[in-house]
């Protein structure tokens, strides 16, 4: 009896090591592990925008422009006339 006991308690011991080793290993590569994502996260980010740019601008850029807008008798300073 006092052999399975001693198992137990062997395996228990283990136990605890093993969850405080994992414990650790998570909290000293936390850091590491956030940086690599956010660098994933933007490639990813920066690789669907650029895929999706060209099809966005299509027919938004005008091949012409119309005549220039007037500003009134006193120039750009007089500001927006209100009815």
């Amino acid at each position: 009896m006092q052999k399975v006991i001693n198992v137990i308690a062997l395996l228990s011991g283990l136990t605890s090591l093993a969850f405080i080793g994992g414990s650790v290993y998570i909290v000293m590569n936390q850091d590491a592990w956030r940086e690599e994502a956010k660098e994933r996260l933007t490639e990813l980010v920066a690789g669907a925008i650029t895929d999706e740019l060209p099809g966005l601008m299509d027919g938004l850029i005008p091949l012409e422009t119309g005549p220039a807008v007037p500003f009134g008798e006193t120039g750009p300073a007089s500001g927006v006339r209100l009815p």
